[in-house]
């Protein structure tokens, strides 16, 4: 055998050129680096990796989650640092639960996930009119997002077992009465606080500080006053509003666009309507419910006037029920087939026989149609041209960042290639931590994903582009650093200023602590003068009176013998120190039967989800979480 390599040796190595150049070519050294990088471990579970792209595409994705969900959320909250660490936890806690599922044998079986399936809304859509799942509309739209049926299914069971050890332990929760009582008082108390302030600043006139002083506490210090780390970078920042702003449509692509979206929408028929509906969602529930639905059907014919009043009466759609069961305008596509069917069979003013869905029965009567007038296209060419180049500028702002990320990794060590081909121009600034400072400055540099981009160790030292950075607008950018400036103390002469006001500054709290300390033993022997304290106040965790939360905290937890009066101080940072005086206030009025069961459900609910975070924290011990990142 050996011989044979020996012998073979030439053609052996050629074999494994060929196998490795091609490999090169494709990828680069920047490709391995970045593969070997983003598989790179953040954490074990057990000693099951998870690696940064999983961390990666999950943060990703609980991004466009909660950005689509509230549209009016600042993006660079849910890049934060906490926001990662956020979902890094999440994920560790989703193996730890699948491990302890598959552990404990715990199985979801075919008709439970039917269920959980259904619950979907999306997928509750592809029914068809006999109720069965149209199951090639089903893989079409799993298809569209990259799944199979059989991923998608073994994600919904996966989750399901998970939810299912922390639902039994949230369920099974259970607060006594008395518990429940005494959580509450201490919840809902009230307390009557005096207080008296010591200030910072008072004391900030009287400070001296000699040259000695000020050397030594520079030189305690010396890492409070370093310059910031600073990077200069090049920048391509590619913005889909100026892409939109380039592009100019011509007299016939306007016009096809109005033909497109205006003509044939004015000429597409609305109708209104109102409905009954008696909800059923079982074969059974809706032979039980049927009668009761067809003697309202019959009352409503025989007085069409009071159509409204029995909706008000008698229709459990909690949508329209108030407003007489109107559901206003609306066209084809926009209500399940069965009711829409006959709704568009019916003349203005009928009513339609008893309709069923998947909701339950319903009685509709129609109260209009209309179709919108079409308006003149020149009214409306400053419009369309508008959405007609939001609507162009989706397809080549894609097309566009594509390119831009290929070509900044083709060649990593410029962005001038990407510039020329974009028409975009490479832009400078100086950066530091916190965020830009210097040069061509724009609030892209600011958030978060960028300057991880930028302060990245491997960026810092080679110097290479980044990859395509997706940031709100939407705009992608790419970023290179090109000089790289770390952290260095400064000189006494140089910061001199900054480290007197640091020094009297805390000189000035010390002497209000201390101020507040000697009132505090001074007035619990001796009650101070009526003009010592504020006018007294009434706080609760329900009204904290304006008060800091220290404070309020400080007052309901100091402890009370009676009626007696309890002395408190409290430290407040850089602004000071205050003395409190509290006593007990007026306990709340009983609550009713009603709203003392509710806070007896919301403890047990409260006290099942610490239970569920206990169970977390002891599954993470037993199944050994190493976190492997700061």
């Amino acid at each position: 055998m050996f011989d044979l390599f020996r012998h073979n040796m030439k053609v052996l190595m050629a074999l494994l050129m060929l196998l490795i150049i091609p490999s090169f070519v494709f990828f680069g050294v920047q490709g391995y680096t970045s593969l070997a990088q983003r598989s790179e471990p953040v954490a074990r579970v057990n000693g099951e990796r998870i690696t940064r792209a999983e961390w990666e595409a999950a943060h990703r994705r609980e991004v466009e989650r909660l950005a689509a969900a509230m549209p009016g959320l600042d993006r660079a909250l849910l890049e934060s640092e906490d926001s990662r660490r956020a979902t890094l936890q999440r994920l560790i806690d989703e193996r730890v639960l699948t491990q302890a599922a598959q552990d404990q044998r715990l199985v979801v079986t075919d008709r439970r996930l039917a269920a959980e399936l259904l619950r979907d809304p999306v997928i509750a859509s592809l029914r068809k009119p006999d109720g069965t799942l149209d199951t090639q509309r089903y893989h079409d739209l799993l298809r569209s997002q990259g799944l199979t049926a059989e991923q998608y299914e073994a994600l919904v069971r996966a989750d399901l077992m998970r939810r299912h050890w922390l639902e039994v332990v949230q369920r099974s929760a259970w607060a006594p009465t008395a518990s429940v009582e005494l959580a509450a008082a201490a919840w809902f108390e009230q307390r009557e606080v005096a207080l008296a302030m010591f200030r910072s600043a008072d004391h900030a006139a009287a400070v001296r500080v000699s040259d000695e002083e000020l050397r030594a506490y520079h030189a305690q210090h010396a890492d409070d006053f370093r310059t910031p780390e600073q990077a200069v970078v090049e920048y391509l920042l590619l913005d889909r509003d100026a892409v939109a702003r380039r592009l100019q449509p011509s007299e016939e692509e306007l016009r096809q666009y109005y033909e497109q979206n205006v003509v044939r929408a004015s000429q597409r028929e609305q109708r209104r309507a109102a409905h009954i509906l008696l909800q059923a969602d079982t074969p059974q529930a809706k032979s039980r419910v049927r009668p009761q639905a067809e003697q309202l059907l019959a009352e409503a014919r025989a007085h069409p006037e009071r159509f409204a009043e029995l909706a008000r009466q008698h229709s459990q759609d909690p949508g329209s029920a108030q407003q007489g069961g109107d559901l206003g305008w609306f066209g084809r596509g926009t209500m399940v087939k069965p009711f829409e069917d006959a709704v568009f069979a019916l003349t203005k003013g009928q009513i339609s026989d008893l309709v069923e869905t998947e909701f339950g029965w319903h009685i509709i009567r129609l109260l209009d149609v209309r179709q919108e007038p079409v308006e003149p296209f020149e009214r409306l060419r400053d419009r369309l041209a508008q959405e007609w180049r939001q609507q162009r500028a989706g397809r080549e702002f894609a097309e566009l960042a594509e390119r831009l990320g290929n070509l900044a990794y083709e060649r990593p060590d410029t962005l001038q290639p990407a510039a020329e081909a974009l028409g975009l121009a490479v832009r400078r600034a100086t950066v530091q931590r916190q965020g830009a400072v210097a040069g061509d400055l724009d609030p892209a540099l600011n958030e978060p994903v960028a300057l991880r981009a930028i302060f990245d160790d491997e960026a810092l030292q080679r110097k290479l582009n980044s990859r395509a950075l997706e940031l709100r607008g939407p705009r992608v950018l790419v970023v290179r650093v090109v000089e790289h400036h770390p952290s260095q103390p400064q000189p006494l002469e140089a910061v001199e200023a900054q480290v007197r006001q640091a020094l009297v500054a805390e000189r000035a709290r010390q002497a209000a602590l201390q101020e507040a300390q000697q009132r505090w033993q001074q007035w619990q022997a001796k009650a101070p003068p009526d003009n010592a304290l504020r006018a007294p106040v009434i706080v609760s965790r329900q009204n904290t009176q304006g008060l800091p939360p220290r404070l309020v905290r400080a007052a309901l937890s100091v402890p009370l013998q009676g009626e007696a009066a309890a002395w408190t101080w409290v430290d407040l940072g850089s602004e000071g120190a205050a003395v409190l005086r509290v006593r007990r206030a007026a306990a709340r009025a009983a609550p009713q039967a009603v709203e003392a069961l509710q806070e007896a459900r919301e403890l047990a609910r409260l006290w099942g989800e610490g239970e569920a975070q206990a169970l977390r924290a002891a599954l993470r011990d037993r199944y050994r979480v190493e976190w492997l990142v700061k």
